[in-house]
């Protein structure tokens, strides 16, 4: 997402000042259809530019919120799989060792359950008995061994259901906490569209911000080459020019920010996590004028929004709803950090 600082114009008085803050006020509110009496066209354009920018920035922090929330539901179906599937195969040994348990309780019932001392007195061939008799002492250290290994797959068992149910709670709030970042980005999205609609067309056209360079790479100068994965990455990411900004999107017909970046490095082989505040720790930390292509580059604080160093002081990105991915100038907002993968 694009970010523009709104530039200074000289003479700017403290009352100027208290008019444009008014006009932002009044121009950010729900209703957004026109601007104080008090506000020159000027002011007019600069409030609904700086309401845009804002507008859309909350919109990319609430979409990075939303694509954590449907990682974390991901992650939380393969922890449910993994303990049912656990769960079933535990529930099959289970049976085995109660029915091995029934067959020993069988076999101890049809021989009658005399006391060991009684049969051996009664009986008429006590060496036969004796090697009987060890065999029972066999079975049971058998039947002993498979009780304890019963217990253990019960105690298993109810451990994975436990978990079962841990994560199909916590899918459910998840479920609700995608649904509320939905909602959210979509009423931001709405509002800013509602703000443009009710600007004249010129402004419009203005606010549209078209690219500042569709110069291709090789144009920017030289810079340190990345590595051969970072290479491959910006090479993906050239291929993805054009194509539209679609928030909670990782390609290949659309994308926001870090789906660009998870996209493109995907192709070079490399998993990168889904939000960019995760992708900004995905390695190796350097400083802005150190920067070589195929470095992610991380703006505002919170690093809500991430480009690809493209070399030459420029970075590929997806910017906004409305704009395509292009390229833009690395300072377009301030930078948080500089990643290379």
């Amino acid at each position: 997402m694009v970010s523009h600082r709104r530039p200074t114009r000289p003479g700017l008085n403290r009352g100027v000042r208290a008019t444009v803050l008014s006009a932002a006020a009044a121009t950010a509110a729900a209703t957004l259809g026109t601007a104080p009496a008090s506000a020159r066209p000027e002011d007019t354009h600069e409030t609904a530019k700086a309401a845009v920018d804002r507008l859309y920035g909350e919109a990319e922090r609430a979409t990075e919120l939303y694509n954590a929330a449907r990682e974390n539901l991901g992650a939380l179906r393969g922890r449910i799989a993994r303990a049912q599937d656990s769960a079933a195969r535990t529930q099959e040994d289970i049976n085995e060792m109660r029915a091995v348990l029934g067959s020993m309780a069988g076999a101890q019932y049809r021989s009658g359950g005399i006391d060991p001392s009684v049969a051996l007195l009664l009986s008429s061939d006590p060496d036969t008995y004796l090697d009987r008799a060890e065999a029972l002492d066999r079975a049971g250290e058998r039947r002993a061994l498979t009780l304890h290994k019963l217990h253990r797959a019960q105690r298993r068992i109810a451990q994975s259901r436990a978990e079962a149910a841990a994560a199909l709670a916590a899918m459910e709030r998840d479920r609700e906490a995608v649904a509320r970042h939905k909602r959210t980005v979509e009423g931001k999205l709405d509002r800013a569209r509602q703000l443009l609609r009710s600007l004249p067309a010129a402004d419009r056209e203005s606010l549209g911000r078209a690219s500042r360079s569709g110069r291709s790479q090789e144009a920017f100068g030289a810079d340190a080459a990345g590595s051969a994965r970072a290479m491959a990455a910006l090479m993906a990411a050239r291929q993805a020019l054009g194509r539209p900004y679609v928030w909670g999107a990782n390609g290949p017909d659309g994308f926001d920010c870090s789906g660009l970046m998870q996209w493109a490095y995907a192709r070079a082989g490399v998993g990168l996590p889904r939000t960019s505040q995760a992708q900004r720790y995905a390695g190796r930390m350097v400083p802005l004028s150190q920067a070589r292509p195929g470095d992610l580059v991380a703006y505002r604080a919170d690093a809500s929004h991430i480009g690809m160093y493209a070399g030459g002081g420029q970075v590929i990105h997806a910017p906004y709803p409305g704009a395509p991915v292009r390229y833009d100038p690395v300072g377009m907002m301030p930078v948080s950090s500089v990643t290379r993968v």
